[in-house]
């Protein structure tokens, strides 16, 4: 099956006025999710960080609006400021290494002892 991407912006920070205008944005938050499922199991992966923009004057502005529109704007802009690319390829290899691990934690018996019985179940 194939990986399902998706974009949440939790949140993003605005300057009240710049440049003669309102609410401009200056930095996105976001996390970049990657799911898929396999033998009925649906395994997860994220990217997620910040990016910063700088709004100078006179270049095209797009006011702030708290709609599904106003979001996918904000998604291009990071999707053309990101490496969404390698982003998909890390979350793709992430999700491969849990659908079949490669490696695997061991510990020292003594750092992580078995539970020692008790009365009932012994």
């Amino acid at each position: 099956m194939a990986i399902t991407y998706k974009w949440n912006i939790p949140y993003m920070q605005a300057h009240i006025e710049s440049e003669g205008e309102s609410n401009v944005i200056y930095r996105v938050d976001y996390i970049y999710t990657g799911s898929e499922e396999s033998g009925g199991v649906t395994y997860y992966s994220n990217n997620s960080g910040f990016q910063n923009y700088t709004y100078v004057a006179g270049d095209d502005f797009v006011p702030y609006a708290d709609t599904e529109a106003f979001e996918t704007v904000v998604i291009g802009w990071l999707e053309a400021s990101l490496d969404v690319a390698g982003m998909k390829a890390n979350i793709a290899a992430d999700i491969q290494s849990q659908i079949t691990p490669v490696n695997e934690d061991l510990y020292f018996t003594w750092m992580n002892p078995t539970p020692t019985p008790t009365e009932e179940e012994e």
